[in-house]
């Protein structure tokens, strides 16, 4: 894969975030628009005075008038994107090119997701025609398959990986009790997870992310402009996005052990970024820890842990919040919840907090001096999944 990339071309240079949680007085106009004038507001700025905008929902609203109303837009570019649950790191990709293009002097991404009070629980999936053939499994049931092949292949018992999957939880549920803008802000035991009902497999009720409303926006301008908004920026130092083919679903060899498509974003995002040693060069990472399993194999896969190790580098805290390489200090999908839309932009707020020296002292990380941060999103199931790797350094 070409190393090509826009490091450095192009800056965040302010950031916005709701809270992630039941809004049941808030419609998905009122988050996207408090995300954005929370983004605008902070460097002088209207939302009219951007260029042009990038909005990331999954099925929220179906084109760029579901921002163009709310923020009272005139003439503007509005771009509806989606890619599945990593909509939100599209919108920033899109808005990033275009920027680094000069087709723009300032874009706005902003990605949005009510989905708590629609009359349904959850997403409601469109009406594609199928040939019928399509898996019927749900995603928690889908992503439980992960755990057991584990265990198997590294000769784990399966209770002792229940305990580590249940460990992993506890840590997302530590950082989140100490963010105020999680859904779920107490922290929880091991034993108390692991006591909890089961919804797939082995996976218990708090193996899995949490079902939220909330946005996020991102502000992005050239480099060379940067230090006009703000003192601080975060540049963008990789962008790659990998569009699975599905062919691990036909694969009698693909064993649910690894996410092939985030190895090939990951090692994308690398050579952009010239890192040969995430674990060491990374201050921190938020990946997509959509169930527990997710992230137990997202240690190995964007090669933060040998294939193997992770289970051993999670009972050892090297991902803890004073780790030596800091995995969802915000708390992950597994506290903040997840809006679909809203979650890529929101883990690379966490980095705009944590990288900056912003974050609160109870949850900041000790490894910022590292200057370099890196988000995961993932959308789909084991063996048919679009994966984004981005990294990002002041």
């Amino acid at each position: 894969m070409s190393s090509h990339g826009i490091s450095d071309q192009v800056a965040i240079v302010s950031m916005g975030c709701t809270p992630f949680k039941e809004h049941w007085d808030k419609g998905a106009d009122d988050l996207l628009v408090d995300a954005v004038t929370q983004t605008t507001a902070a460097v002088g700025l209207v939302p009219n005075d951007i260029d042009a905008y990038w909005l990331g929902t999954s099925q929220s609203g179906a084109s760029g008038m579901m921002a163009a109303g709310p923020l009272k837009l005139e003439g503007k570019p509005v771009s509806r994107v989606e890619n599945y649950c990593a909509t939100g790191s599209e919108a920033l990709r899109n808005a990033a090119y275009a920027v680094a293009s000069g087709a723009y002097d300032t874009a706005l991404a902003v990605g949005v997701e009510k989905v708590k009070d629609g009359g349904y629980q959850g997403l409601n999936a469109f009406p594609y025609p199928t040939d019928g053939t399509q898996r019927t499994l749900t995603a928690a049931a889908m992503f439980s398959l992960v755990a057991p092949a584990y265990a198997r292949r590294y000769g784990i018992d399966e209770d002792d990986l229940r305990r580590v999957l249940a460990t992993i939880a506890s840590k997302n549920h530590y950082n989140g009790a100490r963010n105020p803008l999680a859904q779920f802000r107490k922290e929880m035991d091991v034993d108390a997870i692991c006591a909890m009902p089961a919804v797939a497999g082995r996976l218990g009720v708090f193996d899995c992310a949490g079902v939220a409303d909330g946005s996020s926006a991102a502000m992005i301008v050239r480099a060379e402009d940067a230090h006009k908004y703000c003192d601080n920026p975060l540049y963008i130092k990789a962008l790659s996005l990998v569009a699975g083919n599905g062919s691990g679903l036909l694969d009698p060899d693909y064993d649910y052990t690894t996410f092939p498509e985030c190895v090939a974003a990951g090692e994308d995002a690398y050579a952009q970024a010239g890192i040969t040693d995430p674990r060491t060069e990374l201050a921190m990472a938020e990946v997509h820890d959509c169930f527990t399993p997710t992230e137990l194999v997202l240690m190995e896969d964007l090669g933060f842990s040998k294939r193997g190790e992770a289970y051993t580098d999670v009972t050892d805290g090297v991902f803890d919040l004073k780790g030596d390489l800091p995995v969802n200090s915000d708390g992950g999908l597994k506290s903040f919840g997840h809006p679909v839309g809203a979650s890529g932009l929101r883990m690379i707020y966490e980095l705009w907090l944590q990288l900056r020296g912003e974050a609160p002292e109870d949850r900041r990380i000790s490894t910022a001096d590292r200057g370099l941060g890196l988000t995961h999103n993932l959308g789909g199931y084991p063996g048919e999944m679009v994966a984004f790797v981005g990294i990002f350094g002041v």
